[in-house]
């Protein structure tokens, strides 16, 4: 019987195809470690940001400003005014209570006039709920605009239909002329009946950062053991 040979040989990988291979596999590694530092610095970050945050929220009001931004979302602020009910606008909402829409109602200060989100009012009462005539002072949180609408659902401003708190679109809707490029959040003082109900701004930030971070870090180590696997394989 003629001899078969050896056979189960397994020919090593060429050091060309070996080098390719490596260079792709430090490369993946170099991206990795870069994306899980780029994550610890967002989670420093983030931190940073919602110790800012709960300090605002602790802190004393402070005057209302005529202008704010991004920067000073949450601050704690009150102002002095007259509503104009005329001009209110509904903006869909779901919370804890429920369905139904936030009441945001024009407040014409000294200086500027500014959207007051005055609460919440489930849709039976809509038509009816507090509309204070007199003078009012409502403490509250600076809240960045929420321009277009919401998911799949853009605001309809012919229609008078909001899904989102955009400032400058209700503004031009109610010919209300310049105001604050802000909303207030009123806080939980109670008007008069319990509607609207104020007080029920959501302050939560996602932070998975750190979780993300391991994650990058260990596809890099994976990757590392791989390419070890990878030399070994192919000197055998």
């Amino acid at each position: 019987m003629a001899d078969a040979g050896v056979s189960g040989a397994r020919p090593g990988r060429s050091p060309l195809t070996l080098a390719i291979l490596t260079a792709i596999g430090v490369a993946l590694i170099a991206a990795f470690l870069s994306l899980g530092v780029w994550q610890l610095q967002r989670r420093s970050w983030k931190l940073n940001l919602i110790a800012t945050v709960d300090a605002r929220l602790h802190a004393p009001p402070v005057a209302a400003p005529p202008t704010a931004d991004q920067s000073d979302a949450y601050t704690r602020v009150t102002i002095e005014g007259r509503f104009r009910n005329d001009r209110e606008t509904f903006v869909q909402a779901v919370t804890e209570r429920g369905p139904g829409f936030w009441v945001l109602t024009p407040l014409m200060a000294p200086r500027f006039t500014v959207l007051v989100n005055r609460g919440f009012v489930p849709a039976e009462k809509r038509i009816d709920h507090s509309r204070p005539n007199g003078p009012v002072r409502v403490t509250g949180l600076v809240r960045s605009t929420e321009p277009g609408g919401a998911f799949l659902r853009s605001n309809d401003p012919v229609a008078d239909r909001w899904y989102s708190r955009d400032v400058a679109a209700i503004a031009k809707a109610k010919r209300l002329g310049p105001v604050a490029p802000y909303f207030i959040d009123a806080d939980a003082t109670p008007n008069p009946g319990g509607y609207p109900v104020g007080g029920l701004t959501i302050v939560a930030f996602r932070n998975s950062h750190l979780s993300y971070a391991l994650t990058w870090f260990a596809l890099a180590i994976l990757t590392l053991v791989g390419i070890v696997i990878l030399w070994r394989r192919g000197r055998e």
